[in-house]
Parts: C-alpha cells; structure tokens; sequence
C-alpha cells in the first residue's frame, strides 16, 4: 500500500477531527451553493424578477464600484465550491474587459490558490508521509515539491495540472508559502491571460440580453486568445515529454 492509500490513525479523542478532515469540503461546498442559491432566487421572489432578470441585476452589480470586491471574493471561495476557474475568469475578462479582467483575475486567482493551500495546511496534515515514496505523477511531484517548491509549483502551473490539486498538494506537503505564490502566480498567468481575452471577446450585454450572434465577437481579441492557448499547449507537451525524461 503506497503512502497516498494510507490514512493516518486518530486518536478516539480526534474522531471530530477525522470526520471534517474527510468530509470539510463536501461541507463548505453545500454551504456555498446553499447560500448562493437561496440568494438567487430570494432576489427573485422579492423583487418579482424572472431568473434572466436576476442574472441582469447580478451583471450590473458587479460593474458597480463594489463589484470587483464581490467578483474577488467569490473566486477566493470557488474552490471550496467545486466551481470551475476557467468559467470564473471568462466572466472576467468579459465584465471588465482585457486590463481590468486580468487584474481581478489574477488576485482572485491567487487568493483562492492561497485559501486552498491553508486548507491543505490545516486538514492534510499527514495525509502524504514525509519520508514515503509515493508512486505515480502526484508522488514524483510531491518529491520536487519538498526539494524545489518554486521550480515544481511554476512546472506544474505551465503543464496545466489541475489547478486547485497543485495547491492543495503544497498545503498537504507543507511546503513554503512564498515560493509556492511566486511560482503559482507566474506559471498561470498565460492560462490566465488566455481565458480572460476569450471572455473580452464577448459582448456580455447582448448575452445576457439573448441577442448573442457571431458578430459580436471581438476577432482580435478570440485570436489572440487562441494563439496563447496553442502557444501554452505547445509548451506543455514539450515540458510533459522533458518531464518524463527525468
């Protein structure tokens, strides 16, 4: 049985413990929904708006001064929720465009990657052994993360592993908490900037207004979003084959 299979023993006096370190996400994923759905449709039922006019408001909410700071927060929590990046920073990029989209990704991207880093910290504590040599591409990895942290975060970053099990990994493995941040910051930010331009080219307004046509599509903005998209794949599979060599 390799270390990964392995489950630390609690004392009879941790068995709380065991309970959340086991089931605290599935918690805080029900949590997260629950409150953002009944907010949803409680708008909805005061207001008397149908779900499209709810989806509006939430749209002009966020283009508010204060929309930023409520953007942010929600993609600090998007990993608890089991809610995917790549959704959140499309919504970006086609909120507030190129620049501004990038900026709000890129904090909410990297506080959420810090968040579920703590939480790695605080409930994966033993759950990959120290001194174990665990099989597989986690294992490799989770060898270089305790020699490397910056090298291996940065690698692990351009070769698209997915995103929240890097950080959660760096919590289990405790590593530094800078260079992980350094390294997650830099290696995401060409996936970064190819999913906020995707969503820059999009007219949100005519979205959500149910008059979305082709035509609409910004064709500077979708080719340089693809052309990074090809352009990180590429090095992706050059980084995976120099990977394996290894």
């Amino acid at each position: 049985m390799t270390d990964l299979q392995q489950r630390p023993v609690l004392p009879s006096g941790r068995q709380n413990g065991g309970f959340l370190a086991r089931h605290w996400q599935k918690l805080a994923a029900a949590a997260i929904w629950l409150a953002l759905a009944g907010g949803f449709a409680g708008y909805s039922a005061v207001t008397g708006s149908s779900l499209l006019e709810t989806f509006r408001a939430l749209v002009d909410l966020l283009r508010t001064p204060v929309g930023p700071l409520v953007y942010v927060l929600l993609y600090t929590l998007r990993p608890l929720a089991f809610f995917s990046a790549v959704i959140v920073s499309l919504a970006g990029g086609a909120i507030w465009g190129p620049v501004w989209g990038t900026l709000f990704v890129v904090i909410g991207s990297n506080l959420s990657a810090t968040l579920a880093y703590g939480f790695g910290r605080v409930f994966g504590h033993g759950v990959l052994s120290e001194g174990g040599a665990s099989e597989g591409l986690v294992g490799r990895y989770a060898a270089r993360l305790r020699a490397n942290a910056f090298t291996a975060v940065l690698v692990m970053r351009l070769i698209y592993l997915p995103y929240d099990l890097v950080n959660y990994l760096a919590g289990f493995l405790r590593i530094p908490y800078r260079p992980f941040l350094f390294g997650s910051a830099l290696g995401a930010l060409p996936g970064t900037l190819t999913f906020v331009l995707a969503g820059a080219a999009l007219d949100l307004d005519d979205i959500v207004a149910g008059r979305f046509s082709v035509s609409a599509v910004n064709p500077w903005m979708l080719t340089l979003s693809a052309v990074l998209f090809v352009a990180g794949i590429v090095i992706s599979r050059v980084l995976r084959r120099r990977e394996q060599q290894l």
